[in-house]
């Protein structure tokens, strides 16, 4: 393999920022003759440089996880100096530990609108705090406050750990909103990949509970449903980029505590199982239509939509999972966030919303 340039570890490190760990298997072995054929030409030279990486690459698995969890941070990108970022630590939820968060751009006395973010990294990776530049960004764009949760990673923590870990952020930023500078009122949920499963965990807990209104979930390539990967299999035509059938079976299974797709998988555990949407708030939700998420995420748009939730879906042609934070400076990731940004103001009924 070639020395990787520097343009290479810019690549990498976006990943390695998303999923927390080195690369591994989240980048899965070139598979066929040209795996990239149906990627839209401007995402083909990044998925090269990531195939290439990944041929020289140690497997992520159970055994290699803890050592591969500290790598993300040496990837975080540096912090804005224009936007506030604090941490604290919170109150858990009953018969659960104390909680992390980090806030973005709080301002007392103010009443903007306000973000609960989860992290991506497959429910075994990550971090918040790595992502504190994406969130100085979002909120800059919209004048917002963001609080983001670091919630226990599986396996150590099951699902039922984190999704309290998550409850308790919210819980948080509701009461203490105004003197965030937050609207207790305008409150979105947002996540990426598992962070998006656990955005759609957290609206479906919001709904019925209901302590805490929430304006929008916004969910972006989320992983929703075990069932992908295990007894479903990912079609075949899917570039090996990122995040594969294998990685996902690691990552529900060390969520779930138990093997997923098997028909005694806990309900509350998977949005995709959650037998009644009605009522939840209404959703966003993006990704690649070459993505292993695609079909759940259409699927839990589908169902969204015929349980009367008002449900926007966007599926972009030609790009895999992650894209928009892989190749930022592509036209299809401007796209895309433009269109992520515009779902925001809409929802919190903010000027110059498409």
């Amino acid at each position: 393999m070639r020395d990787i340039g520097r343009r290479d570890f810019v690549v990498l490190g976006a990943a390695m920022t998303l999923l927390g760990a080195r690369p591994g298997r989240a980048f899965a072995r070139e598979s066929s003759p040209d795996p990239l054929a149906g990627l839209d030409p401007e995402l083909r030279p990044v998925a090269r440089r990531l195939l290439e990486a990944a041929r020289s690459a140690p497997p992520l698995t159970a055994a290699t996880l803890a050592q591969a969890r500290p790598g993300g941070a040496a990837y975080a990108a540096p912090l804005r100096a224009d936007i506030p970022v604090e941490t604290r630590v919170i109150p858990g939820m009953p018969e659960n530990p104390e909680v992390t968060v980090h806030i973005v751009n709080a301002r007392p006395v103010e009443k903007r609108p306000a973000i609960l973010h989860t992290h991506g990294g497959g429910f075994i990776l990550g971090a918040a705090k790595w992502e504190l530049r994406y969130l100085q960004d979002i909120a800059a764009a919209l004048d917002c406050v963001i609080l983001s949760v670091e919630y226990r990673l599986a396996p150590e923590t099951r699902y039922a750990g984190s999704i309290e870990d998550n409850y308790a952020g919210l819980k948080w930023l509701h009461a203490h909103a105004p003197e965030l500078g937050g609207d207790p009122a305008r409150i979105a949920l947002l996540g990426e990949s598992a962070g998006g499963g656990h955005a759609a965990l957290l609206a479906i807990a919001a709904r019925d509970r209901g302590e805490v209104p929430v304006a929008l979930q916004l969910l972006l390539y989320p992983m929703l449903d075990d069932r992908t990967g295990s007894t479903r299999a990912a079609p075949s035509h899917l570039p090996p980029i990122v995040w594969d059938a294998a990685l996902n079976r690691l990552g529900w299974r060390s969520f779930l505590g138990m093997e997923p797709g098997d028909a005694d998988v806990p309900v509350r555990a998977v949005p995709a199982r959650t037998r009644d949407l009605a009522g939840l708030p209404p959703a966003y939700i993006a990704v690649g239509g070459l993505d292993l998420f695609a079909d759940e995420d259409i699927d839990y748009a589908r169902r969204l939509t015929d349980a009367g939730v008002p449900t926007e879906l966007l599926v972009v042609p030609g790009a895999f999972h992650a894209f928009d934070r892989l190749a930022p400076d592509t036209a299809i990731a401007r796209r895309f966030d433009r269109a992520k940004l515009d779902a925001l103001r809409r929802a919190f009924g903010l000027s110059g919303a498409a």
